[in-house]
């Protein structure tokens, strides 16, 4: 009998390891219990889809076919209750029971909602002006729900709520953005690059509060701890998330901020479970990108394979995917260690920083002009040693004296970790995307591999 294998979990991470799997001849027969109605989508882009840039259909990452075709037994609505480790069961709401050989925590995060007074009404649900944003279902109540000339207030001046912000401006909504720390993207960005970002904002018609604090919803709209209130049609919240370790934390396994693995994504507490994604604490390290996940459901197809697999904790990449602002972050600016060299032209709206620790880049922010991010991707990906003067002339960000077509081992998708040879070898858009992968996360590689898959022109890096 084929080892049984239940992935609780239908996000990215859970299809990624499905595809890997299959990729690598894996014979288990192989569960996905997905507790959405929808075939697995791409969560970044839903704020395209709320600005109108993308259909849903454009987010779908596996259709339900794609999994049957590869004897992948998809449930959708398939919400897990509760995890027997003992009898090796996984229980439904609807109290069936399914069998498990070795499990795949793959639950993501859920929202956390802010200390806000009226947010939740007695019954329990949220003020008819709040939406979350989270899933499709989030993104497609908002959709209803915006009429141009409305005016909104996005919780949150973090990633997600900075797109957010975006598509409802885009969309003729008067917005503004509540952010409790003191400048925005406050995980990624020191002060100078947030408030470059915020100017670029301001700029773009949409207003920023930092160092606020929403503290009660309003018959008009939201009220700040500096005694400000915001009129308001609608609020979104996108402030605050945590790993989903509910099942975890009553299936008995070790759990802090996630659930705690080892090198080989097992729990710590019970080797036939494992944990990838969002939810997973690796080294006393949760991630929130995609990257990272990703590497994580290659590292555990390897595993599951008998390949000599092990995750060493991974490089984080992060885009900014909205139209009008560009930000890309190389691993931790704000926490590595090394010398800063930094340079910030508000007026432009651009702000570089590179932390450079024995001659290698070790993490980047670049907001406004990304002209130069490909070139420092390659740089900081393969640890290169730089010259003393190299730093500060990366961060000029002049253009090359000419195009530069990439290597084929470069890399140009970070989140499904594809090369510019990989992406030559397409014959076109539709089949990379379904070969490789590419383009798929983040989307932010879409424009370089469109450019690959042309004439092959020379990909500006600088």
């Amino acid at each position: 009998m084929s080892e049984r294998l239940v992935v609780v979990g239908g996000g990215m991470a859970a299809v990624r390891l499905v595809e890997v799997l299959g990729a690598r001849g894996y014979d288990g027969a192989v569960t996905v219990l997905a507790d959405e109605d929808h075939a697995p989508y791409n969560r970044i882009l839903l704020s395209a889809v709320l600005e109108g840039t993308h259909g849903p259909d454009a987010l779908t990452l596996r259709s339900e076919q794609w999994f049957a075709d590869r004897g992948v037994g998809l449930r959708l609505g398939a919400r897990v209750l509760e995890v027997d480790r003992e009898a090796g069961e996984v229980m439904l709401v609807d109290g069936e029971r399914i069998g498990w050989d070795r499990l795949v925590l793959a639950t993501g995060s859920i929202p956390t909602l802010p200390p806000v007074r009226g947010l939740v009404r007695l019954d329990g649900s949220l003020h008819p002006k709040v939406h979350a944003f989270r899933s499709l279902a989030d993104c497609r109540r908002l959709d209803d729900a915006v009429t141009p000339g409305q005016r909104a207030v996005v919780v949150g001046g973090g990633l997600l709520g900075l797109q957010v912000a975006r598509a409802l401006t885009v969309r003729g909504v008067a917005t503004e953005v509540v952010e409790g720390a003191p400048h925005l993207l406050a995980s990624q960005l020191g002060p100078a690059g947030g408030r470059v970002l915020a100017r670029d904002l301001r700029r773009l018609g949409t207003e920023v509060y930092t160092g606020a604090r929403a503290v009660r919803m309003t018959d008009a709209g939201l009220r700040l701890d500096t005694g400000y209130e915001l009129s308001a049609d609608l609020v979104v919240l996108t402030a605050g998330g945590r790993p989903s370790t509910a099942l975890a934390r009553r299936a008995g396994l070790m759990v802090r901020r996630g659930v705690v693995v080892d090198g080989s994504l097992r729990s710590v507490t019970d080797d036939r479970v494992h944990a990838i994604g969002d939810c997973a604490e690796h080294r006393n390290r949760t991630t929130g990108f995609v990257p990272p996940a990703w590497e994580q459901a290659g590292v555990l197809a390897g595993v599951l394979t008998g390949e000599d697999a092990a995750y060493d904790g991974s490089r984080s990449v992060a885009r900014l995917r909205a139209t009008g602002l560009d930000v890309a972050v190389l691993g931790d600016p704000e926490h590595a260690v090394g010398e800063v060299v930094e340079m910030t032209n508000p007026i432009a709206g651009s702000h570089r920083t590179l932390v450079v620790h024995g001659g290698r880049i070790v993490a980047a922010a670049l907001v406004g002009d990304l002209s130069r991010v490909g070139l420092i991707t390659q740089l900081y990906d393969r640890g290169t040693v730089l010259g003393p003067d190299e730093p500060g002339q990366l961060l000029l960000g002049e253009p090359a004296e000419a195009p530069v077509r990439l290597p084929d081992d470069a890399e140009v998708c970070a989140c499904a970790g594809v090369s510019a040879g990989a992406v030559r070898a397409c014959s076109s858009f539709a089949s990379c995307r379904e070969d490789t992968r590419a383009t798929t996360g983040c989307g932010g590689c879409e424009s370089v591999v469109r450019r690959l898959l042309g004439e092959d022109l020379a990909v500006p890096v600088g």
